[in-house]
């Protein structure tokens, strides 16, 4: 399949929409957390549930969704992830207590889950080999402008109707998705692949996730202890199953495990910087949630026109030099966003074309790479490992960075307490940055062989 011809255009649209909604809840709900909080009577922890119980299913399923996708089908398990993840936005928006919105949310997460890693691994399986470097670009671009579009558009939602409005925003965009699935997207699967699946695996890998962020954001002790374990019987059993969700022999690739260590630190400082930014210009900057929203909109320009000529770099030069160079340019970003204030343009711009610039170099070559150093066979499961990577990197920031600033429940409606923990908790994402360029020009070879547009290596 070629981008040129229409069920190229057609895949990548369903692939691209489907994914930016997926990015869309885990970036436009910051937007409406003040006002969604006021709403329902919900303190910090609320809040943080609010973007936890969305990013820990997902974080914990989409391992399940990639191997899925592979056995299965990765057009009809995509197609499954949708439907699922546009009803359970619905109940989102018709929540009436923090309790019901975050079971909602909870549900949609999963939904995010099947979905994901199918819209990558579809791209992978059905493109050709001198078009997926371009196909991944357009994919992380248009993706991110989805994401990144979304606060502005979930911000004038917000100001003009409800937050609930930015929950039934996906209803629109799933029937795009869903009118380019039935027409264009073809389906994929790994020859011989055992219709089994790794439910003990699955299961086990959220009571772990669970029990952790609930041992950050509530401070329980025997919650974190529990988590541990349980992330240790994960490791057990992956290592005993006879159809594991997560291979372990993916991790003898060194350039795949590198790499996806640099995920964990990139996209925790990502995760946790954007958390705190969008509450912080609400409450303690005096910004409206449209005009939060409006921040990130060069952002989203950035991606949108340099993404594609980064994957192109990515594939002439190597994944080292990006993502060394991408988060050290992310992290001088985020210093210049400590003193984030009323002035956008003194303020607030400068410091997000730089985080933009770092990012739009580091998100597509990290993403080619990863695909590229595992087996074809795996390519579902390579995706879903980096995926859930990135979400638990993200869901751990959200958890412990409140911990870690000094933040209580009650803090988010204190301008000026919130003010001192939004500072302390960027300098930890800054921290983040820097050990991913370290982890970068420590452990990852000059030239990766994974980088290679025409070859995808065994580990």
């Amino acid at each position: 399949m070629r981008i040129k011809e229409a069920a190229g255009r057609g895949t990548l649209t369903a692939t691209v929409l489907a994914s930016g909604m997926a990015l869309l809840d885990s970036t436009v709900v910051n937007v409406a957390l003040p006002h969604l909080g006021r709403d329902l009577g919900a303190g910090l922890d609320g809040l943080q549930w609010t973007v936890n119980g969305y990013t820990l299913t997902l974080a914990a399923f989409v391992l399940l969704g990639g191997a899925l996708g592979d056995r299965y089908g990765r057009r009809l398990i995509f197609l499954v992830g949708v439907v699922w993840f546009t009803v359970a936005s619905v109940m989102c928006g018709f929540a009436g207590s923090v309790g019901l919105l975050v079971a909602a949310r909870i549900l949609q997460g999963i939904g995010a889950a099947l979905l994901t890693p199918g819209s990558l691994a579809l791209i992978q399986s059905s493109f050709a080999p001198e078009d997926r470097g371009r196909a991944i670009g357009l994919w992380a671009g248009l993706g991110g402008v989805a994401a990144a579009v979304g606060p502005f558009v979930g911000g004038w939602l917000v100001d003009a109707l409800s937050w609930r409005w930015v929950f039934f925003l996906n209803i629109p965009l799933a029937v795009v998705v869903l009118v380019c699935i039935f027409l264009y997207v073809p389906e994929s699967r790994t020859p011989g692949k055992a219709a089994r699946f790794d439910v003990p695996g699955a299961a086990i890998g959220a009571i772990s996730l669970g029990a952790i962020t609930y041992a950050l954001i509530d401070g329980s002790w025997l919650a974190g202890l529990a988590g541990v374990l349980a992330g240790i019987g994960f490791v057990l059993i992956e290592r005993r199953s006879t159809a594991p969700m997560l291979p372990p022999g993916l991790f003898a690739c060194r350039d795949f495990a590198v790499i996806n260590v640099v995920t964990f630190f990139v996209y925790a400082a990502l995760s946790g910087a954007l958390f705190f930014l969008i509450l912080y210009l609400q409450i303690s900057a005096g910004y409206s949630a449209i005009g939060a929203g409006l921040t990130l909109l060069p952002f989203t320009l950035i991606l949108l026109v340099f993404s594609p000529r980064a994957g192109v770099l990515g594939q002439k030069i190597g994944a080292r030099l990006p993502l060394i160079l991408g988060p050290l340019l992310s992290a001088l970003g985020l210093l210049m966003l400590l003193g984030a204030g009323p002035s956008y343009v003194l303020e607030v711009l400068p410091g997000v074309l730089v985080l933009g610039a770092g990012m739009t170099l580091l998100v597509v070559p990290l993403t080619s790479s990863v695909l590229a150093a595992a087996p074809q066979e795996f390519i579902g499961v390579a995706s879903g490992v980096n995926n859930a990577v990135a979400r638990a990197a993200g869901l751990i920031a959200v958890a412990a960075l409140p911990l870690l600033a000094g933040l209580g429940k009650d803090s988010y409606t204190d301008a000026a307490a919130f003010a001192d923990g939004y500072r302390s908790a960027i300098w930890y994402c800054v921290a983040l940055m820097v050990l991913g360029a370290a982890v970068t020009a420590g452990l990852l070879p000059a030239r990766p062989a994974a980088t290679s547009p025409d070859q995808t290596p065994n580990p």
